[in-house]
C-alpha cells in the first residue's frame, strides 16, 4: 500500500502569511496529516507602489492554484476575502480566531488620545482613516503599505509617531509587545472577519475537507459568517469604511454589532446596529435562525438608518484606489 501524498497547503509569501500557514501546518502534522507549504506570489504582494486597487488581490492567485490542483488547501486572513464565493471552492474550517481588533503601536505617546496635535500616524485602510479623522482630527494621517516588519522599522526610523495595524497578526509574528494600546468599540471598529483565518479547499475534494476540518472553532466560524452576511448584504467589499464583529455573549448567544461610516470632508458619521442569535448550540449543531441571517437582519437594519445612501456617496466621491480594510 503506497502511502498518501501529503497534502499542499498554498499560502501567500509574506513573514505574517507564512507564520500563520505555519501554525495551521502544525496543527495538521499534530493530528496525522502529512502537509507541504507551497508559497504563492499574489498581485497584493508585488504592487507595492501605490494603494491596493481592488477586492481579493490577496487572494485570486491562491484560488486558482487550487481551482487547477496544485495545491489542496489555501490559507487565507478572512478579512481579505470577498464575501461572495469562488464557484468550485469553500471555506472549509476557520480555526479559532485571534484578537480581533486593530491595534496602536506608539512611539511618541502609547495611546491614541496621547498623541499630540500634528502627530503622524501611519495606515492606508480607509476603515481606519476615517475613524482616526472622527477621533483626532488634529493628527496627520500618512499612506502606508508593506509588511509589518517594514512598516514597523519605518515607525522606529522616525518617519512616523504611531501606526495602526492589526492586533492579531502583531500577536502572530511574537510582536505583540509592541501594542501600546488595543483599540475597542464603539471607540474602534474592526474590520469584518478581523483575527480570523480561513481554510479553503475544493468543494468536490473530500480527502481534504476532511482534513482540515479538525481545525474548525465552530463559534468563530459562526462568528465571522454572520460578519460578512452583513457585509455582503450591504454590498460593500473588503475595501469599504465598515466594521463589525461578532462574539458570543455571557448567555451564550451570539451577538452581532456592525458600524458604517462616511467621511463628509467636515466630519465623519456613522451609523450602528447590532442583533442577537438567541437560539444554537454551539456544539456544532444549529437550531433556528442561522448566522447569515444574524448578518442580513443587522445589515437591514443599517441600511434602514441610512447606510446605504452614506457608502453610495462614498464610492461615487472616492478617487483612486483604495487601501484594503
Amino acid at each position: 500500500m503506497h502511502a498518501q501524498a501529503p497534502l499542499r497547503i498554498g499560502t501567500r509569501s509574506s513573514t505574517l502569511a507564512l507564520t500563520q500557514t505555519g501554525h495551521v501546518a502544525e496543527r495538521l502534522r499534530a493530528g496525522g496529516v502529512a502537509v507541504e507549504i507551497e508559497t504563492i506570489t499574489t498581485r497584493g504582494d508585488t504592487d507595492t507602489r501605490g494603494p491596493v486597487a481592488g477586492d481579493g488581490v490577496f487572494v485570486r492567485e491562491l484560488e486558482r492554484a487550487l481551482l487547477e490542483g496544485r495545491i489542496d488547501a489555501a490559507v487565507h486572513s478572512l478579512k481579505d476575502m470577498p464575501t461572495a464565493e469562488t464557484p468550485g471552492l469553500v471555506v472549509a474550517s476557520v480555526p479559532e480566531r485571534a484578537l480581533p481588533f486593530d491595534a496602536l503601536v506608539g512611539r511618541t505617546a502609547p495611546a491614541l488620545a496621547a498623541l499630540p496635535p500634528g502627530a503622524v500616524v501611519g495606515t492606508s485602510s480607509i476603515r481606519r482613516v476615517v475613524q482616526l479623522r472622527a477621533l483626532r482630527p488634529d493628527l496627520e494621517i500618512r499612506p502606508l503599505r508593506g509588511n509589518v516588519d517594514t512598516r514597523l522599522r519605518r515607525l522606529d526610523a522616525g518617519d512616523f509617531d504611531a501606526l495602526v495595524l492589526a492586533g492579531a497578526g502583531l500577536e502572530r509574528l511574537g510582536l505583540g509587545g509592541r501594542i501600546t494600546e488595543v483599540l475597542r468599540p464603539d471607540a474602534f471598529w474592526p474590520a469584518v472577519s478581523q483575527g480570523a483565518l480561513a481554510v479553503q479547499t475544493r468543494t468536490d475534494d473530500g480527502r481534504a475537507r476532511d482534513a482540515v476540518a479538525m481545525l474548525d472553532h465552530v463559534a468563530s466560524h459562526a462568528a465571522v459568517r454572520a460578519e460578512r452576511s452583513c457585509l455582503a448584504a450591504l454590498a460593500g467589499g473588503c475595501l469599504a469604511p465598515i466594521g463589525g464583529l461578532a462574539r458570543l455573549d455571557e448567555e451564550g448567544r451570539l451577538v452581532l454589532a456592525a458600524c458604517v461610516f462616511e467621511d463628509t470632508g467636515s466630519a465623519v458619521r456613522r451609523v450602528i446596529a447590532e442583533g442577537a442569535l438567541a437560539d444554537a448550540d454551539w456544539n456544532g449543531v444549529s437550531r433556528g435562525e442561522r448566522p447569515e441571517m444574524l448578518g442580513a437582519r443587522v445589515a437591514a437594519e443599517l441600511l434602514d438608518r441610512g447606510a446605504g445612501e452614506m457608502l453610495a456617496r462614498m464610492r461615487d466621491t472616492a478617487s483612486g484606489g483604495a487601501a484594503p480594510s
